[in-house]
C-alpha cells in the first residue's frame, strides 16, 4: 500500500531527510514516534501529496505521490493535529460540505454518534471545545471511506474516555482492511495500536520493528520482590527466565515471607531514549 525508497528532502537547500526507506502493508497500523521537530509531520505531508519536491520514490496506493492523479485523494483520509473546519458552520454542515467533495460519503449521523457528537451536531463549530473539534476533524477523515488513513496525534488533548473511543474506531478501521499511518509522540498509543513503529529523529529513522520486539531486544522482563530481612524491607530482583533458579526468591516463597512481587519491562519511551538519546515527550 505504501512504499518509500531512499527518500531525501531539504528545507531551503539544507538536507532534512536522507535515505528514508520503509514499506507499509495493506491493513497495517504503522506508527512514527518522535519528539516535536523530528520530521513526523513533514513525512506525512510528503505521503499525502502536500509536499512534492523530494528525491527518491514514494508510492501510496500504487501512485507515485509527486505525480498523482485526481483519484489520489479519493483513497486517502487525513486528520491533521490542528483541525481544518469551517467554524461558522455547524458540525453537520461541515461534514455535508466535505462529503460533497467526494464520490461517496458515509452516514454522517453515524459518524457523529461514534465520537459522541450527535447531540451537538447542529451547534456551530466555533462553540466547540478543542477536544470536540479534534473528534470532528477525525471523523471528517473517515467521511469518504478511504482505504488509507493518515492520523497525526489523533488523541492529543482528549480526555481518557474520548481517547479510548477514538482508539476503538481506529482499530475497527484496521479490521476493515484500512492501512493507517499514525504519527505520535504518545508511546502508549503506539504500543497499543501499532503493528510496527519507526523511531524518527532529525529526519532519520533510527529503529523500525514491532513495539514488542523493540522492548524485548533492549531489556529482559524483570521481577522485583520485597521481603523483610532483619526487621527491614529488602528489595530483590531477578529476570523472568531465572525465577526458577533464584535461591533467595524460592526460599522466600517456601517460607511465605514475600511482602510484594511484580514484573516490569522497559517502555517504548525507555527504548527510544536508549537508542536516540532523546525524549519522546
Amino acid at each position: 500500500m505504501i512504499s518509500v525508497q531512499d527518500l531525501c528532502f531539504s528545507y531551503t537547500g539544507r538536507p532534512f531527510m536522507e535515505g528514508v526507506t520503509f514499506d507499509v502493508a495493506r491493513g497495517e497500523i504503522f506508527g512514527f514516534l518522535g519528539p516535536s521537530g523530528a520530521g513526523k509531520s513533514t513525512l506525512q505531508k510528503i505521503l499525502t501529496g502536500l509536499i512534492k519536491k523530494y528525491r527518491g520514490r514514494v508510492t501510496v496506493n500504487g501512485q507515485e505521490v509527486s505525480r498523482h492523479d485526481g483519484s489520489f485523494h479519493e483513497n486517502i483520509g487525513v486528520d491533521f493535529e490542528f483541525p481544518s473546519l469551517y467554524e461558522k458552520l455547524t458540525a453537520r454542515e461541515n461534514l455535508r460540505f466535505f462529503g460533497s467533495l467526494y464520490r461517496q460519503c458515509r452516514d454522517i449521523d453515524e459518524l457523529l454518534d461514534s465520537v459522541g457528537l450527535l447531540s451537538e451536531a447542529d451547534k456551530r463549530v466555533a462553540d466547540y471545545s478543542k477536544g470536540m473539534k479534534s473528534r470532528l476533524n477525525f471523523i471528517k477523515a473517515l467521511l469518504h471511506d478511504p482505504v488509507t488513513l493518515f492520523l497525526d496525534e489523533p488523541t492529543s488533548g482528549l480526555d481518557p474516555s474520548n481517547a479510548r473511543a477514538m482508539k476503538d474506531i481506529i482499530l475497527a478501521e484496521k479490521e476493515k482492511g484500512k492501512t493507517i499511518i499514525l504519527t505520535t509522540h504518545n508511546m502508549y498509543d503506539a504500543t497499543e495500536l501499532c503493528g510496527r513503529v519507526a523511531f524518527i529523529v532529525d529526519g532519520n529513522i533510527r529503529a523500525l520493528d514491532t513495539p514488542r520486539n523493540l522492548i524485548m531486544s533492549k531489556g529482559a522482563l524483570t521481577v522485583d520482590y520485597v521481603y523483610r530481612n532483619n526487621g527491614e524491607e529488602t528489595v530483590g530482583q531477578t529476570t523472568l527466565s531465572q525465577t526458577g533458579n533464584d535461591a533467595v526468591l524460592l526460599g522466600l516463597i517456601r517460607e511465605n515471607r514475600l511482602l510484594a512481587i511484580h514484573s516490569s519491562e522497559p517502555t517504548l519511551n525507555d527504548i527510544f531514549v536508549e537508542i536516540t538519546g532523546r525524549q519522546l515527550q
